[in-house]
């Protein structure tokens, strides 16, 4: 009876990477994403773009159906076992996180803001988004921004980066200013411009790759010389030419009336936290590997941004909350005996929900099968767990699945089991048939 009063979770089938792009996706971003490296092994992918189509349309549509750069990505990432597990949007921004399976039991999301700064706060054409999750048991806030443009409009930017700051708290949680958190990865189009030199003078450096010059004059490598606060943000150096602004469809800087004088707008920073002398210094370290703008994608009037980096760390967190023990147990009406067990400190939920999934699922609502656990338990209070998941729908199919045990306190995936197929036809396990042989 209770089981008819929740409500099934959402089925797709029913529906750190930096991008400006205002258009749907239409061209190959494996480039882009380095999925033709073969030396390049990611486990997690950080994606954040501006500009987006936001008419009223738009919005409607993406907030009754998945966002078509959401289901790009999706599709390109999924096949390297790599799973989105979460996303925020306000009007043109957009932050999408993905991480490979390993990871997932490790990864918990605290919480998903928007934070609008247009039209004195009322309105999200500017401002931030952000994702804060716990990685490990280490906290990380991620922000994807975009500042008000124009020279002119410098204090305004410093302005709004403070804002964005500020109201980023987290109240319940025993580090509830985002200041306190192990890592901020903080990017975006922040429209930050060159002082003081001319357009053809500008236009002449990056020629002649000159770029040390330009830098010097880069607003926001001055403000950070100026502000205690944001220079505690690193970033690597700017050795790619300036990303804004071009003619559509080309590599040619504004030829328009305007004539914008070429900007690095678009930049990816971050801050570790300050740690005590005594600290551990390899506890968590964060290392870019690759700071690059792509000139080959002109689909939009920036050039996207990437960053690269190497984390290293001591996990807080090395058990997950649930471990998975799928068994091969069936059942005439097509039945699978999942256990489980829980650690100690898991608190669980009647809205807690397993997931059976394909090896090469797009996200966590991507299931083909699932079941409430508080409802439908075999046994409970004890460990191991027991659990009956049916699978009568699935076909016969050499495919892998996989287990994933979804928690609703932490809105997060809490444990996942190894990739396994599901024989066709009756099967017992031969250690189960001792058992059950009273009752056959």
């Amino acid at each position: 009876q209770k089981t008819k009063n929740k409500k099934k979770p959402k089925s797709m089938k029913q529906t750190c990477r930096h991008i400006s792009n205002d258009h749907s996706p239409t061209v190959d971003l494996s480039d882009l994403l380095q999925l033709n490296n073969e030396d390049l092994n990611l486990d997690i992918y950080i994606i954040g773009l501006q500009e987006m189509n936001y008419g009223i349309i738009s919005l409607l549509s993406d907030a009754a159906f998945e966002d078509p750069w959401s289901s790009f990505f999706m599709d390109m990432l999924s096949p390297l076992n790599l799973v989105k597990i979460s996303q925020v949007r306000m009007q043109g921004l957009l932050l999408l996180v993905f991480a490979k399976y390993q990871h997932l039991p490790y990864i918990q999301i605290i919480s998903t803001k928007s934070i609008p700064t247009g039209l004195y706060g009322y309105w999200g054409n500017k401002g931030g988004i952000n994702i804060c999750l716990k990685l490990y048991g280490y906290y990380v806030s991620i922000v994807n921004c975009h500042l008000p443009p124009h020279m002119y409009n410098n204090d305004q930017r410093l302005e709004h980066f403070d804002r964005i700051l500020e109201s980023l708290t987290f109240e319940g949680y025993d580090v509830p200013n985002i200041l306190d958190h192990d890592l901020i990865l903080w990017f975006g189009d922040m429209n930050f411009r060159i002082e003081d030199f001319g357009l053809l003078f500008v236009q002449e450096c990056i020629t002649k790759k000159r770029y040390k010059e330009l830098w010097e004059k880069d607003q926001l490598f001055i403000a950070k010389k100026q502000d205690q606060l944001l220079r505690e943000f690193q970033e690597g150096p700017l050795l790619f030419p300036p990303t804004y602004k071009f003619d559509r469809h080309s590599n040619n800087y504004d030829t328009s009336e305007k004539k914008r004088k070429p900007a690095w707008t678009d930049r990816i920073l971050w801050r570790l936290k300050r740690q005590p002398a005594k600290a551990n210094p390899s506890g968590f370290l964060l290392t870019q590997k690759d700071y690059v703008s792509h000139m080959t994608y002109s689909i939009s009037d920036h050039k996207p941004v990437t960053g690269t980096f190497d984390l290293e760390l001591n996990p807080l967190m090395s058990v997950p909350l649930i471990t998975m023990m799928p068994e091969y147990l069936w059942t005439k009406e097509n039945d699978m005996l999942i256990n489980y067990t829980s650690t100690p400190e898991f608190l669980s939920s009647p809205w807690d929900w397993i997931g059976l999934y394909k090896v090469g699922m797009r996200h966590i609502n991507d299931y083909v099968s699932y079941v409430w656990v508080g409802d439908n338990q075999v046994s409970r209070g004890n460990n191991p767990n027991q659990v009956y998941i049916n699978i009568s729908a699935i076909p016969d199919t050499e495919e892998q699945f996989l287990l994933c045990y979804y928690s609703n306190n932490l809105h997060s995936i809490v444990g996942i089991s190894q990739p396994f197929k599901i024989p066709s036809g009756f099967f017992l396990r031969e250690d189960t048939l001792s058992e059950l042989e009273p009752q056959l």
